[in-house]
């Protein structure tokens, strides 16, 4: 009795690491949307999120004005510094930093370390020192300053800009809507399907239960992209085509045969002597399903309805296909995608912004029900 108590604990441990592991996995992308979200564009470029709270090395340039030059013994001299450029003015307000190298090329804007004398394309030489403070001398008039590059130290710099940009993009208050339109009903109504299918599968004698149980195993590992096309096209045939009934189905149809699944081997697994006792007492397969099956499966119904909703929150594929394209109708995803990301590719702060923003509601029901999705994924596991 002892190694099998033994064995029990030891089980009992590994599978609490596992899904410890598994909850770190998945949150480590998502705490490094939140870090960068706050992040702009060229910090992130530069440094990964978990260096944010760090200085980080960034590239500038500095236009140098002719016309400070002056003239000693035949060389005309250009000095100043940097760091009082105006347009280095955000990220320099005092107009001080630290230059780790120059250049004087837009290719190798560290080309040499500061401190260090280079020679100008033009002729003459220039050097920029730590403090930012340069010195051109050139043989010739300067009437044009030439433009450097450096490499200088910027402290961490944290912005609501990004959030300002993706909150306040033209009709993102209306996509938000429609995503709540679309992915409540759609987690809705399969989990009550899916609860009377898995019910009836596992507790109800019937000629085809085991054929049909084999076919929602089957559907588990079918593609729905092999199904987007002939369904859309039984939706226009219908008369329903893209609409959100049409959408609301389809997630339906796709989240089902996981449901059923997921939901049956739960009940299974329920003690058989509470439903024959109800049976002996007269209690029917409605008054058995609803009084004592649907409470006792919470755990798994909770499990499912958190992957239904994630999966539909975040569905950009299907809404593509089952909404149509107008303004009114869009989703948060495809809003974000054809909008946000189609006009700023480039900048990292704003996709990192728009996904995470994405993903907030999704978060919020996950953490809110992970007790009751530990509970149902591994209650034959900890028994």
């Amino acid at each position: 009795m002892d190694n099998i108590a033994g064995q029990n604990q030891g089980s009992k441990l590994a599978v609490n690491i596992t899904v410890i592991i598994l909850v770190l996995l998945w949150l480590l992308p998502t705490i490094g949307l939140f870090v960068s979200s706050f992040r702009d564009r060229d910090q992130i470029s530069n440094s990964g999120w978990w260096q944010a709270p760090f200085a980080v090395d960034l590239n500038f340039r500095a236009r140098v004005a002719a016309d400070g030059a002056r003239e000693e013994n035949g060389t005309f001299i250009l000095e100043g510094n940097v760091f009082a450029d105006p347009s280095l003015s955000g990220r320099f307000p005092d107009a001080t930093g630290v230059v780790a190298a120059y250049g004087t090329r837009a290719v190798d804007p560290a080309e040499f370390p500061a401190g260090e004398v280079s020679e100008l394309r033009g002729g003459g030489t220039v050097v920029v020192n730590r403090d930012g403070s340069y010195r051109i001398e050139s043989p010739e008039e300067v009437t044009r300053g030439p433009t450097l590059y450096f490499e200088a130290r910027t402290p961490p710099r944290f912005t609501l800009a990004n959030y300002d940009t993706v909150l306040r993009a033209d009709g993102m208050d209306r996509a938000f809507i429609n995503t709540l339109t679309v992915t409540i009903p759609a987690t809705i109504i399969p989990i009550l399907i899916a609860a009377f299918a898995a019910y009836a599968l596992a507790w109800m004698d019937f000629p085809g239960r085991g054929l049909l149980i084999a076919a929602v195993v089957g559907l588990l590992v079918v593609p729905l992209q092999l199904a987007l096309v002939p369904l859309l096209t039984l939706h226009t045939n219908i008369g329903i085509g893209q609409s959100f009934l049409g959408i609301w189905l389809a997630h339906t149809g796709f989240g089902l045969p996981l449901a059923v699944y997921l939901l049956r081997n739960y009940m299974v697994g329920l003690p058989r002597d509470i439903i024959e006792s109800a049976k002996v007492d007269g209690a029917t397969d409605f008054q058995i399903f609803v009084r004592i099956i649907l409470p006792l499966s919470f755990p798994a119904l909770a499990s499912f309805a958190i992957f239904q909703f994630l999966w539909t929150w975040n569905d950009l594929l299907v809404a593509k296909v089952f909404l149509p394209s107008g303004a009114e109708s869009q989703v948060m995803t495809v809003k974000i995608a054809d909008d946000l990301l189609g006009s700023r590719g480039g900048d990292w702060g704003i996709l990192a912004t728009a996904a995470f923003v994405s993903i907030a509601v999704p978060l919020v029901v996950f953490f809110t029900m992970q007790r009751y999705l530990v509970r149902g994924l591994l209650a034959g596991s900890v028994k």
